[in-house]
């Protein structure tokens, strides 16, 4: 069999991908230099291990690969095999993650895969004895399984070492040294967790095979995780992108433009998927059917595929949807970042920005006036752990439950104590909850943050909203090119001061829509144009949490609700890419042999209309929630009986963090109406007179229609 998305061109070289490639052309002399500029900016900002670590590495998955084969002998005999049984049983490690990928860089965990015979069960012998057996190795520290996870797993320190183990229960009596999971029969009779366990490793060995240069594939997307986590977009759990995501995309990019060095393949990432039309989806080769029945991502079979906002498709069988967490908001914050790294690409080839300019951190604490706080408690440090990643895994539930609450006009203030009320509830509900796992959401203004939460420990100075956006032009300005930009008529590139621009400008928008309509997330008219109406405060799932290895700033919903979407805001019909039907006869020009001229970006943008274009007809969106929202009505009832037992408390000291971003677009001439407890500089929100501000609201003139996510 094949390897999907692998076919020939007509001078005989192959052709990776479902389309034409964009252009063939080679790089130039500034891309040669500009790709070396970036190598040195990444190893000098830390993101390559040391040749100690990388062999740290190797000897920790050698110690662990002796382990399991140690361990699949003991069960074998302690099952009653017969000796040579005993000794032909095997299991074997895999790895995959950004480990498999090569773009991991200091501290890392690596993502390892325990394959092992039918016998073998999980439950019994994995976590069982094979937990037993590291739990008892000195080398191993922290070790936390996981069996109830929808994915189960291992989590321990080697050495120092993340690692984090899954298994795969394969049919085999016996596990090949050899063994190729990267074969649709190795999924033969197996369970839905050994599924979804081998699904990492088949979908990482299956991008490295449908991307025509490994080495170049690799510091693009090393780049781009880089630049994702500096601008508050890498986050999976938040809605945003996670690192199998970004490497889909950067893979998709590396065969659109083979021939293409890193530098040219991040200007491309950025122009290219700033022109995309989601949620046409992304996928680096056709989506398989299989012969197994397992199911596949399909908006025309499955309903609910049709909600996904921007789908980039795993390449291996099954295929699946690696965004289903991507909102309406989400994905707009991701389109004006896109938005914002072609332009600043642009000003690169004018030499008006440098890669400094690209990688500027995004000023989360800086950006906003009202924030949620979120602490969270534990009687130990196990407990700890387990309460954490748990609420972490549910902060996208309180932006999602917000857009869902009862609108208010104009000018009024939105009272998000009942939303909070309904999260607390939902955390709460946690199955291994154990004694002393207590949560506590706040109020807290910027000015009231916490010194330490900002670099160095030094609370910036926060000026007036001109002198902020003068700033933030300014910041964009290189000042060594003083004499080309005389020359120029005097023009700067001032990319944030147009972006704060934009930003108001769509907020003025999106006022205007609130005025006409009173539903929060409407379904998209028949134009497919997507509004969110405003409320005056957004309690957004943004967090800044300090993770296991690396401090990562994740913003969950959105940093604001100012902006709708570029491009018009359409989204078009899942019509682009699906099973491999499209640009199989259509021609694309694949040289260009000049892409910074505006000639060539009309031959791109023409380039990248014809991918998306295809003969499905429009997956109309179904008036329906998904599941994850459908008990929201059960929890507003919780909420009014739980909220009649609650008392205002203070805060309690918190071992672990998190703000959740509130927006606030506040009338000058009314005043909080909301009851709320001064704590210094916190505001504990109250359970008291839950509901009343949000009874009070006009009727919509026309039926609401139920939220599309």
């Amino acid at each position: 069999m094949g390897i999907p998305g692998l076919s020939n061109q007509n001078n005989g070289q192959q052709r990776l991908g479902i389309t034409e490639p964009i252009s063939l052309a080679g790089p130039t002399e500034y891309d040669v230099i500009k790709t070396r500029e970036l190598e040195k900016y990444l190893q000098a900002a830390g993101l390559y291990e040391s040749q100690q670590e990388a062999v740290c590495r190797e000897e920790v998955l050698g110690r662990l690969d002796q382990m399991v084969k140690i361990w699949i002998k003991n069960i074998s005999r302690a099952k009653g095999f017969n000796e040579q049984l005993v000794q032909e049983a095997n299991a074997k490690i895999f790895t995959f993650g950004s480990y498999r990928l090569g773009v991991h860089g200091p501290g890392a965990d690596i993502d390892t895969l325990c394959v092992g015979p039918r016998h073998a069960a999980r439950q019994e012998d994995f976590f069982g004895e094979l937990g037993r057996m590291l739990s008892e190795m000195q080398e191993v520290t922290e070790f936390h399984p996981v069996p109830d996870a929808h994915v189960p797993v291992m989590k321990f320190k080697f050495n120092g070492i993340s690692v984090d183990l899954l298994y795969a229960r394969l049919s085999l009596w016996v596990i090949p040294e050899d063994l190729d999971i990267s074969q649709e029969s190795i999924l033969q009779n197996a369970d839905e967790q050994t599924v979804l366990s081998l699904n990492g490793c088949r979908v990482t060995d299956q991008v490295l095979r449908l991307v025509p240069n490994i080495q170049n594939f690799r510091t693009a997307l090393r780049c781009m995780r880089f630049w994702a986590k500096r601008r508050g977009v890498y986050s999976n759990v938040a809605g945003f992108l996670g690192g199998i995501n970004l490497a889909l995309l950067v893979a998709r990019i590396c065969q659109l433009y083979p021939n293409a060095l890193p530098n040219m393949l991040v200007s491309r990432f950025f122009r290219v998927y700033t022109q995309w039309r989601w949620p046409n989806p992304v996928m680096l080769c056709a989506i398989e059917e299989g012969t197994l029945g397992l199911p596949v991502w399909d908006p025309r079979k499955h309903p609910k595929d049709r909600f996904h906002l921007m789908p980039i498709i795993t390449p291996a069988y099954p295929c699946m949807n690696s965004t289903y967490n991507v909102t309406s908001s989400t994905l707009r914050i991701m389109l004006e970042e896109f938005q914002r790294g072609s332009e600043i690409c642009e000003a690169m080839e004018a030499n008006k920005a440098d890669w400094d300019t690209l990688f500027e951190p995004y000023p989360f604490f800086e950006a906003y006036k009202n924030y949620l706080q979120i602490d969270i408690t534990a009687e130990n440090a196990d407990d700890l752990r387990n309460w954490k990643g748990w609420v972490e895994s549910r902060l996208r539930q309180l932006t999602l439950k917000r857009k869902q609450g009862v609108p208010v006009n104009e000018g009024e203030h939105f009272d998000i104590r009942l939303t909070v009320e309904e999260f607390k509830i939902s955390v709460n509900s946690y199955s291994l909850r154990k004694p002393g796992m207590d949560i506590h959401v706040s109020h807290v203004k910027r000015r009231s943050i916490p010194n330490y939460i900002f670099p160095g420990g030094v609370r910036p100075s926060f000026p007036s909203k001109a002198t902020c956006e003068n700033k933030q032009g300014s910041k964009l300005r290189i000042s060594g090119h003083g004499q080309a930009e005389k020359a120029q008529g005097g023009k700067a590139v001032e990319f944030g001061a147009d972006d704060v621009k934009k930003r108001k400008r769509s907020e003025d928008n999106m006022d205007n829509n609130s005025r006409n309509s009173k539903s929060l997330v409407s379904l998209p008219p028949p134009n497919r144009e997507v509004h969110e109406d405003r409320t005056p405060i957004s309690a957004s799932s943004s967090c800044s949490m300090k993770f296991d290895d690396s401090e990562v700033n994740t913003m969950g919903e959105q940093k604001s609700e100012k902006s709708c979407l570029k491009s018009s805001g359409e989204i078009p019909s899942w019509d682009s890419e699906i099973n491999g039907s499209v640009m199989g006869n259509q021609q694309v020009n694949p040289l260009l042999t000049t892409p910074d001229t505006s000639n060539s970006k009309e031959e791109e943008k023409l380039a990248i209309q014809k991918i998306m274009s295809g003969p499905y007809e429009a997956h109309q969106a179904l008036a329906e929630e998904p599941d994850e929202l459908e008990d929201d009505i059960e929890y507003r009832n919780q909420v009014k009986d739980y909220a009649a037992d609650m008392k205002s408390s203070n805060i309690d000291s918190s071992n672990s963090k998190s703000a959740v971003v509130e927006e606030p677009v506040i009338s000058k001439e009314t005043t909080c109406s909301t009851h709320l407890c001064s704590i210094g500089g916190l505001e504990e929100l109250e359970p008291t007179e839950l509901t009343a501000p949000l009874l009070s609201g006009t009727p919509a003139p026309v039926p609401q229609r139920k939220p599309l996510i």
